[in-house]
């Protein structure tokens, strides 16, 4: 059973945006806090959805927002979109709250809410989450998020009362992977809300789909390395304290995202990429 659980901790990530966005610069380690917002959707408007969803990087990029985002796009499970930023505190993500609001910038909520209510119809429905990071159980160099295209999210959702226990299993892993030379690092998120809990979020992210590869070679070298005390406690949490657990992998839309000019600047081609040319007339 504690293979099942190491396979699935060996291949995750983390994520964008944070309160270096303030500066102007890409985030260089995992942010205290992470905000998601999940939306579901509906089967073939996936096209149009992207479409309306790239307003919100130029209202932001227009109102000269400092509060950076992701966009991932789903390529397992249900069709979705998950939109991530990091924040140094409540405090900033309060600040964010305020810029959007009507009083502060008419314009930029005037067009927020115009884009929410086109988008209403692609979708069947939304959850927003927030998370705070549990660095101590995070593995691994906090990778160039720029150059990454692809996510690994896996979540985990425990029974009350047995958040040591996935602690311990995920710091068991940790030491498994340091000691083997695991070369896939991955960040760590506990939700505090939006969701019943306890639930954890794991996220990995790779430059090319190429590298999940390596990420599995990886988990199978852990897992091989993994001690018989190790063992016993990834078992104990994967017998006793998961209700279940999930992956899924997504794309990075840099259309649909909102980054630094640094990113844009080094990859404009994937981080601003060109619209395509409206159809002529026909006849013409």
């Amino acid at each position: 059973m504690h293979k099942t659980l190491c396979r699935t901790l060996s291949l995750v990530f983390l994520l964008a945006g944070s309160d270096a966005a303030l500066a102007q610069t890409p985030p260089a380690a995992q942010p205290n806090l992470l905000t998601i917002t999940r939306e579901e959707v509906k089967p073939g408007r996936a096209a149009e959805h992207a479409k309306i969803e790239v307003g919100w990087p130029a209202a932001y990029e227009k109102a000269k927002s400092p509060y950076y985002y992701l966009a991932l796009i789903s390529m397992t499970g249900p069709e979705e979109a998950w939109y991530l930023s990091g924040f140094d505190s409540h405090a900033a993500i309060g600040d964010s709250f305020k810029r959007e609001d009507a009083n502060t910038d008419p314009v930029l909520a005037a067009e927020l809410a115009r884009l929410s209510r086109v988008d209403a119809d692609m979708l069947n429905g939304i959850r927003r989450m927030q998370a705070r990071a549990l660095k101590e159980l995070s593995y691994g160099t906090y990778p160039d998020l720029a150059k990454h295209r692809f996510f690994e999210i896996t979540t985990f959702r425990v029974r009350p009362g047995h958040e040591p226990q996935f602690e311990a299993a995920a710091k068991a892993y940790g030491a498994a992977a340091r000691r083997t030379g695991a070369t896939s690092g991955y960040r760590v998120w506990e939700i505090i809300a939006g969701v019943p809990g306890p639930t954890y979020l794991i996220f990995s992210s790779v430059a090319s789909y190429a590298e999940f590869d390596q990420a599995m070679a990886d988990g199978d070298k852990t897992i091989a390395g993994v001690s018989a005390d190790e063992g016993a406690t990834l078992q104990k949490l994967m017998l006793e304290g998961v209700v279940n657990s999930e992956s899924q992998r997504f794309r990075v839309d840099g259309g649909q995202s909102y980054v630094a000019p640094e990113w844009r600047a080094q990859y404009p081609a994937f981080w601003m990429p060109k619209k395509p040319a409206a159809p002529k007339p026909t006849g013409q």
